[in-house]
């Protein structure tokens, strides 16, 4: 059980800045914020669960049906995430790729302290066991004084794990399977990375939610193991008996100049490869959602629009299905994880020769993280636009991957890429 405080906020954004400041004295954090775009599946403005009563931390094997076993004992609030690895997990798969993180395959914690923004009001939700510290804990937040956070001195240098010339090598090798039949489309991803250097994460979150403003923006600390996230991207919610998942499939860069603006998101929307790319996408999504979908319920409710968001135009689809009462909340992840937007098409061929090509293990990169709330429903982003860091080791990663298609051409997925990567690298590299 859970004491429920509503406290009101004179200046919500400064509250934010000061609790997320004050949320890193704890071993685990998840701070979800959606820079406030709101849509109609919206449900909070902004997230902060820390410090965990209880936890699940596992490698792939029965991960789903382990994090099935949690969710329903708990029954309660939990935050965590699952890595793309966890594939292995549902299919006869591996991941023996280069790993510079380590971070567990799945993990999730019940928080005992949750504050839920609405507007100008934040929900503060406690455990029984301490909430005779929400008093105390609001004076402390209130009174963290700065909201700038120690900055970086050391240069960041970014290292290529793919130089541009291999990635061509590999991606004439991904259009090659195509023009075979083994697939339609997958997505092909390259990490860049920096090894023995250290950055400050909350300084360096602040700086990448600043320039991209997304609206499933993620903050997450496990012990000395960071994400950054600046996700544009929903996989997948559940509200009731309705599940929605929002695939990102189509990228076009901004301009400063209005009018060049408008004509480069026109020309996306009308781009015949990014919508076959999207489309494709959406039909593996229809198909992933019809595992558990009531007869007849799986919807298209948006195909290909494109939305603007600081950095890039996307083209994003949003598929909705029914489901009854009785599907429980993790069968629905067990049968769409990995997401197919960062995944392909068939899928299970895609990921096997995503495996052959890529030189990295993608971890927590194109996984997902979310909640589960105490009825079961849930909302998950994917972990793309991120950098990763683990402290110990002193790694600092990210990944950017396109899809490629029988109308690909490597040199504008390459570009494509780069255009992605450009906010992760002017945060790191100043």
């Amino acid at each position: 059980m859970r004491t429920k405080v509503q406290h009101s906020l004179k200046k919500p954004e400064d509250f934010k800045k000061q609790l997320l400041l004050w949320a890193q004295q704890f071993d685990d954090v998840v701070w979800l914020d959606s820079n406030n775009h709101k849509d109609k599946y919206s449900s909070y403005d902004a997230i902060l669960a820390v410090d965990a009563f209880t936890s699940l931390k596992t490698d792939c094997f029965d991960a789903f049906n382990r994090l099935q076993e949690y969710q329903t004992t708990t029954k309660d609030w939990i935050f965590g995430y699952l890595t793309y690895d966890l594939k292995n997990a549902t299919e006869t798969l591996t991941s023996n790729n280069f790993d510079g993180l380590d971070f567990p395959e799945l993990y999730f914690f019940q928080p005992k302290k949750l504050f839920l923004f609405r507007d100008n009001q934040v929900e503060i939700q406690y455990l029984k066991v301490v909430d005779d510290e929400i008093e105390e804990d609001l004076i402390s937040i209130h009174a963290v004084t700065s909201v700038l956070v120690e900055r970086s001195e050391d240069a960041i240098k970014i290292k290529l794990r793919i130089h541009k010339d291999e990635y061509f090598e590999k991606a004439n090798k991904m259009l090659a399977h195509i023009q075979r039949g083994d697939i339609y489309e997958a997505n092909f991803c390259q990490e860049f990375y920096a090894e023995d250097s250290t950055i400050n994460p909350l300084e360096t979150f602040h700086k990448l939610n600043t320039i991209s403003k997304p609206p499933f923006a993620t903050f997450l600390k496990m012990e000395y193991k960071y994400l950054m996230s600046a996700s544009p991207e929903r996989y997948i919610k559940r509200d009731g008996e309705k599940l929605i998942s929002q695939p990102i499939k189509g990228t076009a860069k901004r301009s400063l100049d209005s009018a060049e603006d408008k004509t480069l998101a026109e020309n996306l929307s009308k781009d015949e490869k990014e919508r076959s790319e999207n489309i494709m996408i959406v039909d593996l999504v229809r198909n992933d959602l019809s595992h558990t979908a009531l007869k007849g319920s799986v919807k298209v409710e948006e195909l290909c629009k494109v939305y603007s968001f600081l950095q890039v135009h996307q083209m994003i689809s949003t598929v909705t299905s029914k489901v009854s009462n009785d599907v429980k909340p993790v069968d629905v992840l067990k049968t769409t994880f990995p997401m197919g937007s960062m995944t392909g098409a068939p899928k299970i061929s895609a990921m096997k020769i995503i495996e052959n090509l890529e030189d990295t293990k993608r971890g927590l990169y194109s996984g997902s993280v979310g909640y589960f709330r105490p009825n079961g429903d849930f909302d998950f982003n994917v972990v793309i636009r991120s950098i990763l860091y683990n402290s110990i080791k002193k790694y600092i990663s990210y990944s950017v991957g396109s899809a490629i298609t029988a109308k690909s051409d490597p040199l504008k997925e390459y570009e494509e890429c780069l255009i992605k990567a450009k906010a992760m690298r002017e945060v790191l590299e100043n």
